[in-house]
């Protein structure tokens, strides 16, 4: 079973940048599909970003798409997710989770972290 542990949340100004970072353990890693989501408080959990197990293939959310970059680095069991041009309704908890395939419904998603707190100031 693999856990993963994210990081790099933070407090930022409308316009400023974060790196996220999850962690997994376990040699299984890399077998898996990647992806983020985020929660904001009183919504539903949505989809940001999804990585596939070589790293070859990505999809984003529409909301995001040209802003964040997704991407893995297997020889350390990490996938990152890169945030520019942060905008207020970034403003959520952000959880990676794993998946065999590309996906994008939280459904298909499991081993989820703990999340990290993101606030984009305006």
């Amino acid at each position: 079973q693999v856990q993963l542990v994210e990081s790099g949340g933070g407090l930022v100004q409308a316009g400023g940048s974060l790196r996220l970072s999850c962690v997994g353990s376990g040699r299984t890693f890399s077998s898996y599909a990647m992806g983020w989501f985020r929660q904001a408080s009183g919504k539903e959990r949505e989809f940001v970003a999804a990585i596939s197990w070589s790293g070859g293939s990505t999809l984003y959310a529409d909301s995001v798409k040209g802003r964040f970059t997704i991407s893995r680095d297997n020889a350390k069991n990490t996938v990152s997710l890169q945030m520019n041009s942060l905008k207020p309704e970034d403003t959520a908890v952000y959880y990676c989770a794993l998946a065999w395939g590309l996906r994008q419904d939280p459904a298909d998603f499991g081993s989820w972290g703990q999340g990290t707190q993101v606030t984009v100031s305006s």
